[in-house]
């Protein structure tokens, strides 16, 4: 089985260091993360690339060296025909980085990707050149796919993470992380297929040994630290979580021998965590973070991961790796954290169904400076008394006091009122 080494990172780091469509991305210290978990914390804003993700580093790499191979064959009739196209299976970042790299080589690309994947990095990859074929409603089937479209001569398969060649791009990153902050104790790297974290931990162990090097992935796509409990790779066939770039079902055994030996530890948070670090990286950090890319900086949300890792007084360095999320996405992530702050609830109020009461109701709640989104008259509850109905609003306001001051009101006027999302 083909592995990485530390010279095979170098070597694409000088190979990605001879292009402009890969970025030397900066270093912001965080101060908001840094009080929340007691550690400095600095953030790679790897978001930043052109294509809005790591990926364009695997990419390049391999499809740079796929045509230098080309160069060479033009000397030697008897090495057969060259590269003239790429394939690629991708959720969406993968695919931008391939159809950008293969624009800036002058080969075709063609990009498998499964019917759930983001609109954005859909119509991104198409706008940098590459043709886009829908295939399954998760990324093992479009994998599955495109696997079939390689029989042609000179096609070359890119793997988003089972290719070593994608593995030292990605591993550029680490060391790049080393440049950046030499102090650095703690590398967070989101998890996924394996590629990146595989590529980061093998430059940064052989650099900075002392240096640790922590894998994150989401409850509903924690295949990495399943296979390592089992000793063998643990797949899903439909992994679940608003991470959709880490969804892969699983890792290679290229990746998952390459995080055995190189990964010092794990950890697993939730789907919450993640709405969280997105919707805080907006608001403190201003910047637009998709689920897969915010992973890392989750964790330092979780008090339990904080506290088994002891990144208190610790320089951690979370990887921001991808920035392409979609609109619909940021708004179920903004509403589910509006909800979970109890800046957007719901409220349930009883009445005597009788003209004038929804608009009684809703001066008292605007009284308080509360604005009601939506409202919806329910008559048909079992449990109501006949004549009687429940309005229910939804309402946004300024947190937990706010709620009980609109609370206050509709009670104080003879309602009976309750606050159900809290209940829930």
């Amino acid at each position: 089985m083909s592995s990485v080494t530390l010279a095979d990172v170098e070597a694409a780091a000088d190979r990605i260091a001879a292009t402009d469509i890969v970025q030397r991305t900066p270093v912001e210290r965080s101060r908001s993360l840094s009080d929340r978990c007691g550690a400095d914390v600095r953030l790679k804003m790897e978001h930043l690339q052109r294509s809005g993700s790591f990926k364009t580093r695997g990419a390049y790499n391999a499809i740079s060296l796929a045509v230098e191979g080309n160069a060479s064959a033009e000397g030697d009739a008897d090495d057969g025909p060259g590269i003239d196209r790429v394939v690629a299976a991708s959720a969406g970042n993968h695919a931008q980085g391939v159809a950008l790299a293969a624009a800036d080589a002058g080969i075709d690309a063609t990009i498998v990707m499964p019917e759930s994947a983001p609109a954005a990095k859909i119509e991104a990859t198409r706008g940098y050149g590459a043709s886009v074929v829908l295939r399954g409603s998760a990324f093992p089937e479009a994998m599955s796919h495109a696997r079939t479209l390689t029989d042609e001569p000179g096609v070359r398969f890119v793997h988003a993470f089972d290719d070593p060649d994608v593995v030292a791009g990605q591993g550029t990153l680490g060391l790049e992380v080393l440049e950046q902050v030499p102090e650095v104790d703690t590398v967070l790297v989101p998890v996924g297929g394996g590629g990146l974290a595989g590529g980061v931990a093998t430059a940064v162990k052989a650099r900075s040994p002392e240096t640790r090097v922590v894998g994150v992935q989401t409850e509903g796509a924690s295949t990495l630290s399943e296979s390592l409990r089992a000793g063998e790779l643990v797949t899903r066939e439909e992994p679940d979580t608003i991470a959709d770039g880490i969804a892969t079902g699983g890792l290679s055994e290229l990746t998952f021998g390459l995080l055995r030996e190189h990964l010092d530890e794990t950890v697993v948070i939730s789907d919450d965590d993640v709405a969280n670090a997105i919707l805080l990286l907006l608001e403190r950090a201003k910047q637009m973070i998709e689920g897969a890319g915010a992973t890392a900086a989750a964790a330092l949300l979780d008090d339990d991961a904080v506290d088994e890792l002891g990144m208190a007084g610790e320089t951690v360095v979370p990887l921001l790796c991808g920035g392409n999320i979609d609109v619909t996405t940021l708004k179920e992530v903004v509403t589910h954290a509006l909800v979970d702050r109890h800046q957007l609830i719901e409220l349930s109020v009883r009445i005597d169904d009788t003209p004038g009461t929804m608009g009684e109701i809703a001066t008292l709640i605007g009284a308080e400076r509360a604005n009601i989104r939506t409202v919806r008259h329910e008559r048909s509850r079992p449990d109501l008394p006949v004549g009687d109905a429940d309005l229910v609003f939804e309402v946004e306001t300024n947190g937990p006091a706010h709620v009980d001051r609109v609370l206050k009101a509709v009670r104080d006027a003879g309602y009976d009122a309750a606050w159900t999302t809290q209940e829930e």
